[in-house]
């Protein structure tokens, strides 16, 4: 990736003399010199000034030594990249995750994937779960990103420009504190909701939100409904801090340490599944083929 040369020039100017830098290299100074004098001459630089003292770099050698360091650091990093790359093969397929996406769906039917594909790989890619990000994310899947598991409808995959294959219906549920007054219930109704703050997603997010937020308004006034704009940890922290009642489902039981999750006694659901590119590459196609294989068993 780089002349040998230069890392001995590094190692001389920082022993700051050939003797020293021959000792921790283990060649003799004799060696040294000659390795410096080479790269002199191959440049048509002087590096050193030499002195009984010892050596110091000179204009010349004092720039190199900045840019050699860049250099070899790079270098370094190019050889590890590479490497982990000739370690990922076709079959690698990489899965976003945040706290409102998460990779549980994979380890519940991974050995009915190995079975059939045991050469496939995974890798989860960590993403920070902002509006922008998941916008983006969503927009170039393929790119850096090959899934993504999460909420969502047909309006929302339209304007996000991705496809998804639907693995539930999934029920939505209410999350609260640890410490409300309902956290003990092991389901709740809708008399337990009155009187009380749910936080419902601003309208336009997901049909099947909307429709159980018209519901409410409609049937039930005694409920307090809140709007807010996104989910993430934020809203979590604003659930339990308030004492208020957040709109969730089953999949973000391990978001948030303090909020508990309670199946509600009402027949409200969303689709969830995993969201890939419009024309996904012959192996996530695979992969997906196979999850609708399975889904069918089931």
């Amino acid at each position: 990736m780089y002349n040998l040369q230069i890392e001995t020039f590094l190692k001389v100017a920082d022993a700051g003399s050939f003797s020293k830098a021959s000792e921790q290299m283990y060649i003799s100074p004799t060696a040294v010199i000659k390795q410096i004098n080479l790269l002199e001459n191959e440049l048509n630089l002087q590096l050193f000034v030499r002195t009984h003292r010892g050596l110091t770099l000179t204009k010349a050698g004092k720039s190199l030594y900045k840019d050699a360091k860049y250099i070899i650091d790079y270098s370094k990093d190019a050889v590890l990249r590479a490497q982990k790359a000739m370690q990922e093969t076709e079959d690698t397929i990489r899965i976003g995750i945040s706290p409102m996406t998460p990779g549980q769906f994979l380890l519940d039917i991974w050995d009915k994937i190995h079975v059939k594909y045991p050469d496939m790989k995974f890798q989860l890619v960590p993403y920070a779960n902002t509006p922008e990000n998941a916008r983006e994310i969503l927009k170039n899947l393929g790119d850096n990103i090959d899934l993504v598991a999460g909420v969502f409808d047909e309006k929302f995959l339209q304007t996000r420009g991705c496809k998804a294959l639907k693995l539930c219906m999934t029920p939505i549920c209410c999350g609260v504190s640890i410490h409300h007054r309902l956290a003990e219930k092991k389901i709740l109704s809708l008399d337990d909701l009155s009187g009380e703050n749910l936080m419902i997603i601003t309208e336009g997010w997901n049909k099947y939100i909307d429709e159980l937020r018209r519901d409410l308004q409609k049937n039930r006034p005694d409920i307090n409904i809140t709007d807010f704009p996104f989910y993430s940890l934020d809203v979590f922290n604003q659930c339990e801090n308030s004492n208020g009642i957040l709109t969730v489902i089953p999949n973000w039981v391990n978001t948030h340490p303090l909020i508990k999750i309670i199946p509600v006694d009402w027949n409200y659901k969303v689709p969830f599944g995993i969201m890939h590119a419009p024309n996904p590459t012959p192996h996530v196609r695979q992969l997906l083929q196979t999850i609708e294989e399975i889904l069918l068993c089931l």
